[in-house]
């Protein structure tokens, strides 16, 4: 017997095991909060969501583009869309209204739904509907079904057919679509909450962005083992530790940056003689970016936290490698155990890795995505020989992938991927620029923050502030350089090809890796 693997699937079980749990307490003191709803509560209003969106001629197969940050809206549609054969497209909302713009009309999503607060990104956009997330013009979607009413058209399900669009910087100035089936989304879930050891009796605090790779996988899967949701909004040090402290957070995944402010609110909490929550209790999924050994070693010790390092791309749903500190290690010296949660992992179950004879790491797996949107040159290259080229290069070492350099000049800084060749592509708009290579440098903070090498043409003199502010009129801020250094001349190869290794060399001596 073989049963179609679905998203569905997730908030079936959760539903029928856990009817009256609570499933979700979402962000407080926001138009339309959904507060706090149990699991029967969730099931009808993603029933009722289902339902509208056919009602309004959205079919099977048809997009539908959310731009939002965390809310408990993000959790019903991950099942309201996808869960009835329709394709979710999460949009990054801090992306410029440009960038938004060619993300909607790529994917061909025809209903929009944006938050309140960012509903500028979605003017002008040629789409059926667009829905405003404010509680009053979205009250219709997202509202419980009523009593008696009929029940949404089931879909007969497929676990090959796309769950979701996911769009990524990649390695050129415009973002590709990843589709993700249900088949990847279902595998990597399941993948993902054996590794991390999710129960019914977890907590999942939203630190990471829901529209960065579905959350990782772990909304599902959380959802399907019957935790609760706590939706946080903004990232706050203070406030993740008071949400740890009053819902009794015990998982939570983020990028570095989101750790580092938390350990600076914990520290100020130690200077006012308050106590740390979640000591011993809270397990904590990192990906993005490698923190320093020395961060990790903060969390385990000033927070008394775990500390579990992922690694993957949005094009592998994106579990491919688990670190976590296995019962050998117990009876290290913390330093020594920090240093070996630095690596990237070990093979996730079901995931096969290699390196090709240039050190580029190569996978195959069930959550390896089925091809790039309406890209097949892209998505060939990116399966060449059957495997995921992921760009990036390392090694195996007692079983154990460690992430040396990127082959791609992808930045990521902050758990976001930056193409340099995008910034690039801005800066040198700036009419006193002659020649630019922007470069990943090392960051405490962020992992990696984007830094410019600018040579002017001859009798301009604009200054550092000047070329960012124009490059963030241009793209999204978070993608624009943190400094820039002007130079006057960069490395080439005789064929006037930037050799970006040489211009990075000097701000990464001293570090084993050359990524951060």
């Amino acid at each position: 017997m073989k049963v179609a693997l679905t998203v569905n699937d997730f908030l079936q079980r959760g539903v029928t095991v856990f009817p009256d749990r609570v499933a979700l307490v979402d962000e407080p003191d926001v138009p339309g909060s959904l507060g706090r709803i149990t699991y029967r509560s969730l099931d009808r209003r993603v029933k009722n969501m289902a339902k509208t969106l056919e009602e309004m001629g959205v079919g099977i197969g048809e997009r539908v583009a959310i731009i939002s940050p965390n809310a408990g809206k993000f959790l019903v549609s991950y099942f309201g869309v996808s869960g009835y054969g329709r394709i979710l497209v999460p949009v990054n909302y801090r992306l410029t209204q440009e960038e938004v713009a060619y993300v909607v009309e790529h994917s061909g999503s025809q209903v929009v739904l944006v938050d309140y607060e960012f509903a500028h990104l979605a003017a002008g956009l040629n789409v059926k509907e667009v829905i405003i997330l404010d509680g009053t013009s979205d009250a219709e979607l997202f509202r419980e079904l009523p009593e008696g009413a009929s029940l949404p058209t089931a879909w007969d399900p497929e676990e090959d057919f796309t769950c979701s669009i996911n769009y990524t910087s990649g390695t050129t100035s415009r973002p590709k679509g990843v589709q993700l089936t249900h088949r990847n989304v279902w595998t990597n879930a399941t993948t993902l909450a054996l590794h991390t050891s999710v129960t019914d009796r977890d907590v999942l605090m939203h630190t990471l962005p829901m529209f960065h790779c579905n959350g990782w996988g772990m909304p599902y899967a959380v959802t399907g083992l019957g935790g609760t949701h706590v939706i946080q909004r903004k990232i706050d040090g203070e406030s993740i530790l008071s949400r740890v402290e009053s819902e009794g957070v015990t998982l939570a995944c983020g990028a570095p940056a989101v750790w580092a402010a938390t350990l600076n609110a914990a520290e100020e909490r130690v200077n006012q003689n308050r106590e740390i929550p979640g000591r011993e209790e809270v397990r904590i999924v990192v990906a993005g970016a490698p923190p320093p050994s020395k961060v990790i070693e903060r969390v385990e010790t000033e927070l008394g936290w775990e500390f579990i390092q992922i690694y993957g791309l949005t094009e592998t749903s994106p579990l491919l490698t688990v670190n976590r500190a296995p019962k050998e290690w117990d009876s290290l010296p913390i330093s020594e155990k920090a240093r070996l949660l630095s690596r990237a992992g070990t093979p996730a179950l079901g995931v096969e890795i290699m390196t090709d004879a240039d050190g580029e790491v190569l996978v195959k797996a069930n959550h390896v995505f089925a091809g790039y949107w309406n890209q097949p040159k892209e998505t060939e290259e990116a399966l060449d020989g059957g495997w995921f080229h992921t760009g990036d290069g390392g090694y195996f070492k007692d079983g154990y992938l460690t992430i040396e350099d990127r082959k791609k000049d992808v930045i990521i800084t902050g758990g976001e991927n930056v193409s340099s060749i995008e910034v690039e592509d801005a800066i040198f708009q700036h009419p006193s620029v002659a020649e630019v290579a922007v470069i990943g440098v090392p960051s405490e903070k962020w992992g990696e923050e984007v830094k410019a090498l600018v040579v002017l043409r001859e009798g301009e003199s604009p200054s550092e502030a000047d070329i960012i502010t124009f490059c963030k009129s241009k793209i999204a801020g978070y993608k624009c350089p943190k400094s820039i250094e002007f130079r006057t001349e960069l490395f080439r190869t005789a064929t006037g090809k930037l050799q970006k290794y040489k211009l990075r060399a000097p701000y990464w001596e001293g570090f084993e890796r050359r990524v951060n």
